[in-house]
């Protein structure tokens, strides 16, 4: 069909510059698309980091206040500047079933005792969560200690 001729070539620049359009909105649509999945990506980090960092005040505090059956729940970690960033625990019973002495104990009689604490840490402004859970070990050879076969 060589001899064939278009008379009317008056809709051909419409349709190039909505072809330009579609192409140039796809192109904003994609960057638009990768530069909030960035943010996303550095906000979830940024929440597990302080969750983390939660946690881990939790375990300290579980360390320096170690109680039998001892929980906290919902403690603010820095009440100045994060009032978002909390911890929460709980300790569980010995896992040799030993019955620790009451406060002002002698550690010389204490036996070799495990307990887990399970730690979490929280921050409700990204909604990041972290649980730990801790074996923290007695030991001392005494009167409840374990015998291995």
């Amino acid at each position: 069909m060589k001899g064939l001729k278009v008379k009317n070539k008056k809709g051909f620049a419409m349709i190039a510059a909505l072809l330009a359009i579609l192409m140039l909105t796809a192109v904003g649509v994609l960057v638009f698309t990768v530069t909030t999945r960035d943010i996303r990506v550095s906000a979830r980090v940024t929440g597990e980091k302080k969750a983390l960092s939660a946690a881990e005040a939790g375990i300290h505090q579980v360390i320096q206040n170690f109680a039998v059956g001892g929980t906290a729940s919902n403690v603010q970690v820095d009440t100045a500047s994060d009032l978002d960033t909390r911890y929460s625990y709980a300790i569980g019973a010995s896992s040799s079933g030993c019955t620790p002495p009451p406060a002002g104990f002698d550690i010389e009689k204490w036996s070799e005792d495990m307990y887990v604490a399970n730690v979490t840490g929280t921050n409700t402004r990204y909604g990041s969560s972290v649980q730990i859970d801790v074996g923290i070990g007695l030991f001392k050879s005494g009167t409840c200690a374990k015998t291995t076969d």
